[in-house]
């Protein structure tokens, strides 16, 4: 059994963090292609510090909902067994 819990608010934190980190850099030019098409999902997502921090927003709950979703069904998985 796992965490479901733990998984939602570990990946959130991941990803929501790793979109503020790029969307910061994109600032300087670097990567900035990659969170343009990402802000294409994720609206408001755009170079520099406001659009970090929305994008990493979205970024913690979406992955945050996915995290839990999959904690769920793995967990009805492993019960089954």
């Amino acid at each position: 059994m796992i965490n479901i819990r733990a998984l939602a608010i570990s990946l959130g934190i991941f990803v929501g963090g790793t979109l503020v980190f790029l969307g910061w850099i994109a600032t300087f030019g670097w990567l900035d292609n990659m969170v343009n098409a990402i802000g294409t999902v994720y609206f408001g997502y755009r170079p520099g510090f406001i659009g970090g921090l929305i994008g990493g927003l979205w970024g913690f709950i979406d992955w945050a909902i996915a995290g839990y979703i999959f904690g769920w069904i793995f967990n009805k998985v492993v019960q089954k067994q």
